[in-house]
């Protein structure tokens, strides 16, 4: 049957016939809940919801990594007609009161007593009314999710069913507003999307559909619950009847694929690119070098195959498989046979690295403000180096200037208290979505680049910087690369090396450093670098080579503002954070250039 609210899909879990829904790890091992138990968690606190006064419309928020707590509290929100507003575990307690008065939050969800003390710093900046927190830390100023979720009796068999309840769920329309999400912010001051129950549940309906989940199945909950596609993925995942593995922290993520053993893979570019570099770091020296790239080239040749979903059946691939492949599966569980990424570009080099080692990864793409799918690769109709074709109840077209354009069930009703920029936002009846690509005779879509992020040089010429920074990034040396020169006469790169690779090669080649500031200011080290770029260059129109290399000692993350919390580049930050060197390689290459 087809969903029309989120709530469909509590009630699709509370049907099945005890089976385990969710699985979260305590310090010796995995704990099971039945779909039952979770059924009995959801009503306890949707009741408490109701005690405090919070009704339909209210917003209340969940600030906590990935838990099962985190789907209990949502649903309990979702049922009684409330909003649930997500915020990110690793925002500053400025931030996050900045999100609770623009949303007028009633009630809090926290998760640890790391993040309560970050909320009683900042509650009386805030209309925080009550605040929960899930783990057993002992306070007076925050009600304990546990008890709230006993305090629905728990028997032996089905849980006791609660009419009343349900019957004000089932009243909750596709047309109400089932959460705020605020956009990552790239650029600028987050603002909150708007979706609906109808919104989400249209995109459910389309978005995994072709994958054949189906019960038995488990997936690790690994990337936050905070960020659209996570959250999107888990409650289709729910729907389908796939087990969830809640991982709290990424750290904990290779422990828990070894555990837990998932058959589905779902995770951002990031996570798929520290995969490769481990790899490629594994294979050095003789004879592992020679071995792996001799599978590698194997792996080439059947590339086809791969991305047809075909497991190829040459001899070579078979030995190329036990000796290489098979232990790049091993570090990912070994058992998963279906992987997915979204959230970013996945880049073309990185997802023919995937397809070479035997693993064809289904590439998404969408928005918040689009709930987020807007198109995917699927095992049935699936080309690499695009992000598959539109869902088939939304329409995509392709602006006069190149702009990605939707509209369909899942766009989202606009900011919140913002409907000016809610305005801009549209053409129309589109959305436009800020992205720049096209649609190919087969119905593929591509995208290109941020449509804001676009270079046009001094000369005129345009350059899309993330292919690129893609490409870099696929060598084992790089781990960030950001490509700039907007209004100058020709672009160059500011790249972060991948220093656990570099210390090794400057041990080997008798490069002294003491700091990784001394290390990348090496001329040895700079020579390596521009060496990169050269053989980069050789493939890139002459517009669009890159003529000077920056090399910066900083690791870019989310806690330091190079990275959103979604992992995407912070572009304006990192260009501002460098200004000074970016404007001396360019004042440099001017004088230079006058001087020949």
């Amino acid at each position: 049957m087809s969903l029309q609210t989120l709530n469909d899909v509590f009630f699709a879990v509370a049907d099945r016939d005890d089976r385990v829904v969710m699985m979260y790890r305590q310090p010796i091992q995995w704990v099971s809940i039945s779909s039952q138990e979770f059924y009995r968690n959801v009503l306890g606190v949707a009741r408490a919801l109701l005690q405090w006064g919070i009704s339909k419309g209210d917003r209340v928020a969940i600030l906590s990594e990935n838990r099962p707590e985190w789907p209990i509290a949502d649903f309990a929100c979702l049922l009684i007609g409330a909003v649930t507003v997500p915020i990110y575990s690793t925002l500053t307690g400025e931030q996050t009161a900045y999100l609770l008065r623009d949303s007028g939050t009633r009630v809090i969800f926290t998760s640890t007593e790391h993040q309560l003390q970050k909320v009683q710093g900042i509650r009386d900046q805030t209309p925080l009314e009550h605040v929960v927190v899930m783990d057993g830390v002992e306070t007076a100023h925050a009600s304990h999710m546990g008890r709230l979720m006993q305090s629905h009796p728990v028997n032996d068999g089905p849980a006791e069913r609660d009419s009343e309840l349900e019957s004000q769920a089932r009243a909750v329309g596709p047309n109400d507003l089932a959460t705020i999400i605020y956009t990552s912010g790239t650029t600028g001051t987050p603002k909150g999307a708007m979706l609906t129950h109808g919104n989400m549940a249209s995109n459910i309906n389309y978005s995994l559909g072709g994958f054949g989940f189906r019960g038995g199945e488990i997936s690790i909950s690994f990337l936050p619950l905070s960020h659209v596609t996570a959250r999107h993925v888990d409650l289709a995942m729910l729907y389908y009847g796939v087990t969830l593995a809640y991982v709290p922290f990424v750290h904990q993520l290779p422990q828990a694929l070894q555990e837990v053993r998932p058959t589905i893979f779902v995770g951002v570019p990031r996570v798929y690119e520290k995969v490769h570099t481990q790899v490629d770091l594994k294979a050095k020296g003789f004879p592992k070098g020679w071995i792996y790239r001799w599978a590698l080239s194997v792996g080439r040749a059947n590339r086809p195959e791969t991305l047809a979903g075909r497991l190829p059946a040459s001899l070579p691939w078979r030995i190329a498989h036990r000796l290489v492949f098979s232990k790049v599966r091993a570090g990912m569980g070994d058992r998963a046979q279906l992987f997915i990424s979204g959230g970013a570009p996945l880049g073309r080099e990185l997802a023919q690295w995937f397809a070479d080692v035997g693993i064809r990864i289904h590439e998404g793409y969408g928005l918040t403000e689009t709930s987020p799918v807007i198109a995917v690769n699927t095992p049935q109709a699936h080309k690499l180096g695009t992000v598959g074709k539109p869902l088939p109840n939304i329409d995509v077209r392709i602006a006069d200037d190149g702009e990605v354009l939707v509209r369909g069930p899942s766009v989202f009703k606009g900011y919140w208290n913002r409907p000016e920029e809610t305005q801009n936002a549209f053409t129309g009846e589109w959305f436009k979505t800020g992205d720049i690509g096209n649609i190919d005779k087969d119905g593929f879509l591509s995208i290109t680049d941020r449509k804001k992020d676009l270079i046009k040089t001094s000369g005129g010429k345009f350059i899309a910087p993330q292919p690129l920074e893609n490409s870099l990034k696929h060598h084992a040396l790089i781990a960030e690369a950001v490509v700039f020169g907007d209004k100058r006469k020709f672009p160059a790169a500011l790249i972060c090396p991948y220093f656990p690779l570099l210390e090794d090669w400057a041990r080997t080649h008798g490069v002294a450093f003491s700091s990784r500031q001394e290390l990348v200011a090496d001329p040895t080290v700079r020579a390596l670098y521009e060496g990169i770029v050269a053989d980069f260059n050789q493939n890139l129109a002459r517009f669009e080579q890159l003529k000077k290399v920056i090399l910066v000692a900083d690791e870019f993350s989310a806690e330091n503002g190079t990275l959103t919390h979604s992992m995407k580049l912070k572009r304006r930050v990192v260009e501002d954070r460098y200004k000074r060197e970016i404007e001396e390689m360019y004042v440099a290459a001017e004088a230079v250039s006058r001087s020949d």
